[in-house]
């Protein structure tokens, strides 16, 4: 297992985390033993947002001996009075449904309550009109909520509630589908989603990633909005080159399904290679690079998707990600412009010029 850190909360956290949208699939000696494998694997981060409320008492009889070892994203708004997965904005609703949820939990606390599933303006306006995000924030000054956080799938509101909310970590849906406007969740545009992206990492707030996948759609080519599969390692590696991603939090069912996706550390980088997205990129993301380094090898050692992305947080903001960029061994201004990257790179960047520009701007912020 490989462990990122949350800049606001300095948790370490693990690439792979557990997703329960499929949990409920399976009966309980399953989900138990699906659970326990992935903690024995190193995953240490776990969403609760489940789809059906049986499931709950399933991570206390797997986690129960270990739990200040694991972290659990418990939403507020989710609501299980009916025994299925609900959505409510209602304070007190929510109330009931958080006192539930800590006893099937058995545990006194919660890592990251999350302000849960606001898509639209008017969502996070009813939350904030019912008394809901005063009851969260009652909960963080209580110290049984320890850290904040939000799930959404839209641009425009996750920017609101960011603005207004003290969110230390972000749960939103990426995967090349939505982040190229194909699927029910695609919400916003290629660069509306690439500044989420940019704003979490220059503000230090960690991402959670839901919907790696498309609900399957991205690994079955007759299925795919690609017409084109992809593997379950190259979405993976995907969502987490994205900036600000912390974790991806895949669903399992089984200890096998757990198995194979800790095998994604094992994986070779060819197996995580996701550039053949290039082939079916949109018009609005021809020649935007996104970090995938199929340019390589730098005939001088550049590591151009690096040196892209620290310069793009730069320009958001991000002064740490500036500093970072002065600690490579190789910067921009090695670019000898021989355009070796420019004939390898599948979404039709200009690197070479890229490397130029980029050189240019460091040099402009030194002066």
């Amino acid at each position: 297992m490989e462990y990122r850190i949350n800049k606001r909360t300095k948790d370490k956290i693990s690439m792979l985390g557990f997703g329960t949208s499929y949990i409920a699939q399976a009966g309980e000696k399953d989900a138990v033993e699906a659970i326990r494998r992935a903690y024995e694997g190193g995953v240490n981060y776990y969403d609760l947002a489940t789809a059906e409320s049986r499931t709950f008492p399933y991570f206390c009889t797997a986690l129960g001996d270990v739990r200040k070892s694991v972290m659990y994203q418990v939403h507020f708004g989710a609501n299980y009075e009916t025994g299925a997965y609900g959505w409510t904005t209602d304070g007190e609703t929510i109330r009931r449904s958080i006192d539930w949820q800590l006893s099937q939990l058995k545990t006194d606390y919660i890592d990251y309550g999350f302000i849960h599933c606001l898509d639209e303006i008017s969502d996070w306006e009813e939350y904030c009109r019912n008394g809901a995000f005063d009851y969260l924030m009652q909960m963080k000054n209580e110290g049984v909520v320890k850290h904040i956080g939000l799930s959404s799938h839209t641009p425009e509101a996750i920017r609101r509630v960011l603005d207004e909310a003290p969110v230390d970590m972000l749960m939103f849906s990426i995967n090349p589908g939505y982040d190229y406007q194909k699927g029910d969740y695609a919400n916003g545009t290629v660069d509306e989603r690439a500044a989420v992206y940019r704003r979490c990492e220059a503000e230090g707030i960690g991402i959670s990633v839901m919907k790696p996948f498309s609900g399957g759609q991205l690994l079955d080519a007759s299925i795919s909005p690609f017409g084109k599969a992809l593997t379950v390692y190259q979405c993976l590696q995907y969502a987490l080159d994205r900036p600000g991603v912390l974790t991806v939090l895949p669903g399992m069912n089984s200890a096998a399904q757990a198995e194979q996706l800790l095998q994604f550390f094992e994986a070779s980088a060819e197996e995580r290679d996701y550039s053949v997205i290039g082939s079916f990129k949109p018009a609005d993301a021809v020649g935007k690079c996104v970090y995938c380094n199929h340019c390589r090898p730098c005939p001088v050692g550049i590591d151009i998707g690096t040196v892209n992305k620290f310069y793009d947080l730069a320009r958001n903001g991000d002064t740490m990600a500036a500093g970072h960029y002065y600690e490579l061994k190789l910067r921009a201004d090695a670019c000898i412009s021989c355009a070796h990257c420019n004939n390898r790179c599948p979404f039709g960047v200009d690197q070479s010029g890229r490397m130029r520009e980029i050189a240019d701007y460091f040099r402009t912020q030194d002066e």
